[in-house]
C-alpha cells in the first residue's frame, strides 16, 4: 500500500483518468490537462461530465488559474463541478473557489485497500450474472442504469455513453465497465479505472426495485477480483458515509476526503 501522501496525489490522478480519458476522445470535447490541473468539457449541458479536478496549483498562481477555469465554463455557458480531491494544493483552494463563486456541494470519503486482503470470494446472490461490458447491448443497459440516478432519467448520461461507446467497449479501455444482471435482466453497474498506479472504483449503482440482496457489494468485489488476478495492488473508492460503512466489510479504509464544488447558483436553482 502506498503512503498517505503517495496514496492522496495517485487518488487525484485516478480521478483525472476516470473524468478524462473517454471525452478526450469525443469530437466536440475540449480537455486541457497539464502539471497543475485538469479541466473537462464534453461539450454536452451536464455537469455530471464537465468538470476540473487534480488540482495542484502554485500558490502564486492559483487564484488566476482558478478564475481561467471557471471563465472557461461560463463563456461556454455550461454547468460543471470542482472537485478537490485528497492531494489538492493549495490549502487555500477552498476558498478561493468560494470567493470565485462556487460552493461546496457535497463532501465523500476516499478510502484505499490493498487488494491482497481482498476476500476471495464476494457475495453469493442467487441468480446474479457480472460481465465485463463488451457489447453495444450491455453498454445501452449499463447507460440506463447510470441515467436512473436522476429522477427523471438524465438523458445526457445516456447521450454520453453514445457519443464514447467505440473507446468505451475497446478491450484495452483503462475504464472498465461491468455489467450485473439478474435472470437476464439488467440491475446493476460498477466501473474500474486504471489510473496513477491504482484501480478506481466508480459507478457503483443497483436498481432501487433490486437493491439490498447484496448485490452492489457483489459489483465492487468482482471488478477487484479481476484486477487483483492483473497484478493489480491497491484499489480506492469515494463513498458517502452509510457507503463507507459497506464497503468496509471488504477492507476498505478512509485516507482523505473528496468534495464537489458547483456554482452558488447551481445549488438554489438559479441559472
Amino acid at each position: 500500500m502506498p503512503t498517505r501522501p503517495d496514496l492522496q496525489l495517485a487518488a487525484d490522478e485516478n480521478l483525472a483518468a476516470h473524468a478524462a480519458w473517454a471525452t478526450s476522445h469525443l469530437e466536440g470535447a475540449h480537455t486541457l490537462q497539464d502539471n497543475e490541473l485538469v479541466l473537462v468539457d464534453s461539450g454536452m449541458p451536464c455537469d455530471t461530465f464537465n468538470f476540473v479536478c487534480r488540482a495542484r496549483l502554485a500558490s502564486a498562481t492559483a487564484p488566476r488559474r482558478v478564475q481561467e477555469s471557471i471563465a472557461h465554463f461560463r463563456a461556454a455557458g455550461r454547468p460543471f463541478s470542482w472537485w478537490l480531491g485528497p492531494g489538492y494544493a493549495p490549502a487555500c483552494l477552498p476558498d478561493l473557489l468560494r470567493g470565485a463563486g462556487l460552493a461546496q456541494a457535497d463532501t465523500e470519503v476516499a478510502m484505499a485497500l490493498d487488494l491482497a486482503a481482498l476476500p476471495a470470494a464476494g457475495p453469493d446472490v442467487p441468480g446474479l450474472e457480472i460481465r465485463r461490458v463488451c457489447t453495444t447491448a450491455d453498454l445501452r443497459a449499463f447507460a440506463a442504469i447510470a441515467a436512473a440516478n436522476w429522477a427523471p432519467p438524465d438523458p445526457w448520461v445516456l447521450r454520453f455513453y453514445e457519443r464514447a461507446a467505440a473507446v468505451l467497449l475497446a478491450a484495452d479501455a483503462p475504464r472498465r465497465l461491468y455489467l450485473g444482471a439478474v435472470a437476464g435482466t439488467p440491475v446493476a453497474t460498477a466501473e474500474a479505472t486504471e489510473g496513477g498506479g491504482l484501480i478506481g472504483l466508480y459507478n457503483i449503482s443497483t436498481r432501487p426495485d433490486f437493491r439490498r440482496r447484496g448485490i452492489g457489494l457483489a459489483m465492487t468485489h468482482a471488478p477487484l477480483a479481476a484486477a487483483a488476478r492483473e497484478g493489480h495492488t491497491t484499489a480506492i473508492l469515494q463513498a458517502a458515509d452509510a457507503g463507507a460503512r459497506v464497503y468496509a466489510r471488504l477492507g476498505f479504509r478512509p485516507f482523505g476526503t473528496i468534495t464537489e464544488f458547483k456554482p452558488a447558483a447551481a445549488l438554489v436553482g438559479g441559472p
